[in-house]
């Protein structure tokens, strides 16, 4: 399907083309018409973003799917700016590869000897245990959307304790991402906004592939606003910073065309020397079922895709957004996909069709319980229902969806029973961690334990809500209560108990419902990735049926 898909001759233009210009004031290529109708299916099940596809630089699919700002009826067009997450890593990784190329530094060299300054622990990690995420430095350095300035990131960065001797372990680390981005901001000789804005960034041709989210440079364009699972909007891009808390591991936004043709010049080996193509494409730490971590990418070998493919993800955060970058060597293909919407996000997307399109082969339809899959507001079925355990479930009925949340560590395991990517004994193992660092046990726990009784004062008790699992990340449902008050958060830690992601206040996790047949409810999930659960409502009653069998509740009084 990709090899034969059409091209608009305003379109072809490749990334290395000196007559590129950035994506915002480009043309569009429209889809194959099959492709496009199988992504349009997508687009009616949830997904509301921008898909590019490129064979060899040359774009077969630019597309906007949704609306980019549903209030004013703003459509996604390939034109549209969306923050990338953790994709920056990619971004930092090449930066520091450029340097290597230039004689600037090793991948050997010593963070401490890079970046004077710079105390404990982390001084003696080298770049290249950086880029693995092999250092041990575990934790983070910064709230995202507090101002950190530069010499309060080189503090907090050396105060981390590591979770282990650095190059005998992995530990997914946004802090250590921040310290290559430190390095680059002294070993650069210009800061490292301007070194990624002038050098980073700069496709062949003379094209920017876009800018930063908050603060300058900023990346040119429209901007999608972002939109979180509790419906709310998220950050706009204007936190006034400093941004030492994201710099280097998260800061970065541009448009899907713009992140697809910096892949493909990347890989190609049009921004670093061959050497150093080679090295960020080399598995680099085994990551174990067939996955290994390379320098800001993870390269999945041929069982997963029929093909090798390198990735690399970010999003999830308080944005909105999703972005995914997938490069096939082999084919020489790029597939960059974003989104703003938490229904179907750019990730899941590409899980449930990047196969497919690896293959060569039709897309998959989105996934549906039988029956009538339209989501209704049912009205009938409204209420709290309470669990005989403690828990309790709360459906309601808004905008023509219903919704059901889950309260208590009884009413979330029956209502989101773990999946194979992540299983019921890893959960509990999470709660423990998150339990531990509430408890104050480690340095981080009680910076953490410390920031919270700043809001809410000394802690009287920390009451277990229940783990779910979203994106293959568990997250664990806790509230905090003082003398005062309580606040009900979620907390996502690594195995070493360093906080990988967090949010506190935020409501309980839940899901919106669609008819089943026979008066049954199954959660609405195209993409197949959520809980396999059944809901029967009858007599004031809720059943909620999954692998581990049938949870009731009843309607207070019924």
């Amino acid at each position: 399907m990709l090899a034969t898909a059409a091209l608009v001759a305003a379109c072809s233009a490749g990334p290395g083309d000196p007559e590129a210009r950035p994506a915002a004031t480009k043309a569009a290529a429209r889809c194959d018409p099959g492709l496009d109708a199988a992504l349009r299916g997508w687009e009616k099940a949830g997904f509301s973003g921008s898909v590019a596809i490129s064979t060899r630089g040359e774009f077969v699919c630019l597309a906007g799917y949704g609306a980019a700002d549903r209030a004013r009826g703003v459509p996604v067009t390939p034109a549209t700016v969306f923050s990338i997450g953790s994709v920056t890593k990619a971004f930092t990784a090449a930066s520091i590869f450029a340097l290597a190329d230039a004689g600037k530094l090793s991948t050997d060299d010593r963070a401490g000897e890079l970046l004077p300054g710079l105390k404990g622990p982390a001084a003696k990690v080298t770049v290249g245990q950086l880029l693995l995420h092999t250092s041990g430095l575990n934790g983070s350095h910064g709230a995202d959307y507090r101002p950190l300035d530069r010499d309060s990131a080189v503090a907090a960065i050396g105060r981390l304790k590591p979770a282990f001797r650095p190059g005998t372990g992995y530990v997914y680390s946004n802090a250590g991402y921040t310290l290559l981005a430190l390095i680059v901001d002294r070993v650069s000789g210009t800061g490292y906004r301007r070194y990624t804005a002038s050098r980073t960034l700069r496709l062949p041709g003379g094209a920017v592939a876009g800018g930063f989210w908050n603060g300058e440079p900023a990346a040119p364009g429209p901007r999608a606003v972002g939109y979180l699972a509790d419906g709310t909007t998220g950050q706009a891009g204007d936190f006034a910073g400093p941004h030492w808390a994201l710099d280097g591991n998260g800061g970065l936004a541009m448009t899907a065309r713009d992140l697809a043709a910096w892949t493909y010049a990347l890989f190609s080996g049009r921004l670093v020397s061959p050497e150093s193509t080679k090295a960020i494409g080399t598995p680099g730490h085994d990551l174990g079922d067939d996955m290994s971590e390379t320098p800001g990418w993870v390269a999945y070998g041929k069982p997963i895709y029929g093909t090798p493919v390198l990735t690399s993800s970010g999003g999830g955060g308080d944005v909105g957004h999703n972005a995914v970058v997938a490069w096939l060597p082999e084919r020489g293909q790029v597939i960059a996909i974003a989104s703003n919407g938490p229904k179907v996000s750019a990730g899941e997307l590409l899980r449930a069709v990047g196969p497919a399109m690896a293959a060569g082969e039709p897309l998959p339809p989105p996934g549906a319980p039988a029956g009538d899959t339209k989501p209704t507001g049912d009205a009938a079925i409204v209420g709290r229902y309470e669990l005989d355990t403690g828990g309790s479930f709360d459906v309601t009925a808004t905008d023509g969806r219903t919704t059901i949340s889950a309260r208590g560590a009884d009413a979330v395991a029956a209502l989101f029973p773990p999946r194979g990517d992540v299983p019921a004994g890893d959960l509990r193992d999470h709660e423990r961690r998150v339990l531990a660092l509430l408890g104050g046990t480690t340095r981080e726990g009680r910076a953490e334990r410390a920031g919270v009784e700043g809001a809410l004062g000394p802690i009287t008790g920390i009451t277990l809500g229940g783990t779910t699992a979203v994106d293959g990340e568990p997250r664990t449902y806790v509230t905090v209560t003082s003398a005062k008050r309580s606040l009900t958060g979620w907390y996502s830690v690594n195995e070493e108990g360093g906080v990988q992601a967090a949010q506190i206040p935020a409501g309980p996790p839940a899901l919106t419902l669609v008819p089943a047949g026979g008066g049954s409810y199954r959660p609405d999930d195209p993409a197949g990735t959520g809980p396999e659960v059944t809901l029967e409502f009858g007599r004031g009653r809720v059943t909620v049926s999954g692998p581990a069998g049938d949870t009731g509740a009843r309607r207070p009084g019924g």
